[in-house]
């Protein structure tokens, strides 16, 4: 395989900064996890693999990676002159939406829904190295079924939810999983099915926590 000098990288992506035993083994994992999905071929994988556990710098590790982690639409680039008050913002969210369909992307960041805000019929959550939150206590369901889809790898997602919501769990766990807690479905209320991977990460999901007996 054929991996150019990048040109679109720099100091901010690591560049030409030695990189760690770490490093080569969070790009290791991410390849056997494409390979694994069907995302590559098994020479594919072989090669790039080699690669990595040879690699010196980023710059020598960015390209294996390139086209399986979406990296150049959900990343902005800090702001130079942060607005006083306003600190840098190192969290990276795509916050795009189309139809009845929402992602959000978290990469070394996280993304986050909360307040009044309306929940799509499916959102897709994606999180690496970082987390995406959905607080549903004050959403407005636009449908009376949400699919929420994820993909978590060293990173996770935590999903609120009010009362009276139905809850369908179908994450796979590997080197994590999910946990659900406090949901109390109501007859005729909403229901939210969550599917998707959790790779050494996690997916958790909670109803309000019950009101606590008082004693007289």
């Amino acid at each position: 395989m054929s991996t150019p000098e990048p040109s679109d990288v720099g100091p901010k992506f690591g560049g030409d900064i030695r990189a760690s035993d770490t490093d080569r083994d969070q790009v290791l994992t991410v390849l056997s996890t494409a390979y694994a999905e069907g995302r590559l071929t098994a020479d594919e994988h072989a090669e790039r693999m080699a690669l990595a556990s040879n690699a010196r710098t980023f710059d020598d590790l960015i390209p294996l990676t390139r086209d399986l982690v979406p990296l150049h639409n959900p990343i902005r680039p800090v702001a130079k002159h942060p607005v006083p008050g306003e600190g840098v913002n190192l969290p990276t969210i795509d916050r795009r939406s189309t139809g009845d369909t929402e992602n959000l992307v978290a990469i070394f960041g996280g993304s986050t829904r909360r307040g009044v805000w309306r929940a799509r019929k499916h959102i897709n959550t994606f999180a690496l190295f970082g987390g995406n939150e959905l607080d549903f206590s004050e959403a407005v369901f636009e449908n009376d079924v949400i699919e929420i889809t994820g993909f978590w790898m060293f990173g996770g997602c935590t999903i609120k939810l009010p009362a009276g919501v139905e809850v369908e769990d179908h994450v796979v766990g590997i080197f994590g999983g999910s946990d659900v807690k406090n949901t109390r479905p109501a007859p005729g209320g909403p229901k939210v099915i969550v599917k998707g991977v959790a790779l050494f990460g996690g997916c958790d999901i909670k109803g309000p926590k019950p009101a606590k007996n008082k004693r007289n």
